[in-house]
């Protein structure tokens, strides 16, 4: 993905709802993208626990969450969308952070104005900075966009909807805000039901993003026809892979307490019956070998004769 953001530009232009699996990974960003979709969430959450096993509560850095990104955004040929907490400071903070992202390639960034340590979006205890604060780092943040990559995509989060004296009024107001200060698309976290989304999509002046959470959060589940109907552009499904990583490796490995032989069966079938091809295949030997071939000289090729294992891409 050689311009990532001009091509997440395009996909948001076309006027249709743009649905984005959450992933934590290269791994999970792989399958996701073998799959097929017009782009890839990097989930926040997931990033923490998978990278530090520690829950989305602030424990994350900048260069953690910076190299995550990177690297999925080089494993996949479609635009990363991805976390960027609170720009881990104040605007100045958020100069770097801006710039970090845009030289890993991702195609966009969301920016909340959680206070720090933030945590996540759909769990007690969160806090706002003044909203003048939160107003100068989107400022910020949009200075960078328009001089270091005019097509990246600046997302402005507000988390004020959740906060203990929190109101949909002051989310609304900020969104609107943030927008103005040159943010291109709003994302007010947290709304409670349908008639919250209704009314965000009626009274927030730009394109807009809804986080699918769904059970682990304050956000209900609804129609994607829905959204579409009330003005949202863009819907995240942040954990749809970390969720469905914990529950299938602990269903695979509770059969592997059992029976470790049968349990293995049972996941190669698993595994084999995906069209991804074989493990070497997904994970990108082919392309390995084929650097050998355009690359190294000839007699680096006799390595393979004799030699035992698999050989994907060979002739």
């Amino acid at each position: 993905m050689t311009d990532s953001g001009a091509a997440l530009r395009e996909r948001l232009d076309r006027g249709e709802l743009l649905v984005c699996p959450g992933v934590h990974d290269p791994l999970t960003a792989g399958v996701a993208d073998a799959v097929g979709f017009d782009a890839i969430y990097m989930t926040g959450y997931g990033t923490s626990l998978s990278t530090t096993g520690y829950p989305d509560a602030g424990f994350v850095t900048m260069p953690e969450m910076i190299g995550n990104a990177g690297n999925i955004q080089e494993r996949i040929d479609v635009p990363l969308i991805a976390d960027a907490d609170n720009g881990y400071g104040n605007a100045t903070n958020v100069v770097r952070t801006v710039r970090e992202y845009i030289k890993a390639g991702v195609g966009a960034i969301h920016i909340e104005d959680q206070t720090f340590p933030k945590r996540c979006g759909h769990t007690k205890g969160r806090q706002v900075v003044p909203r003048a604060e939160a107003i100068g780092k989107i400022e910020a943040a949009a200075d960078v966009r328009d001089d270091r990559a005019e097509d990246f995509v600046l997302i402005a989060r507000t988390d004020a909807r959740g906060t203990g004296d929190g109101s949909l009024d002051e989310a609304i107001g900020r969104a609107n805000d943030f927008l103005e200060a040159g943010a291109d698309v709003a994302f007010v976290e947290g709304p409670t039901d349908e008639s919250e989304l209704e009314r965000i999509g009626r009274a927030v002046d730009g394109p807009l993003v809804y986080n699918f959470v769904g059970d682990l959060g304050s956000s209900p589940y609804v129609e994607l026809s829905a959204l579409d109907e009330w003005g949202f552009d863009l819907a995240l499904f942040p954990i749809a892979s970390t969720l469905s990583t914990i529950a299938n490796v602990y269903a695979d490995l509770s059969a592997f307490a059992d029976d470790p032989v049968a349990a293995m069966r049972g996941i190669d079938d698993d595994f084999n019956d995906q069209p991804v091809g074989s493990l070497h295949e997904f994970a990108g030997f082919p392309e390995v070998v084929d650097w050998e071939r355009r690359y190294l000289p000839d007699d680096e090729r006799d390595k393979y004769e004799g030699s035992l294992g698999d050989n994907p891409g060979s002739e």
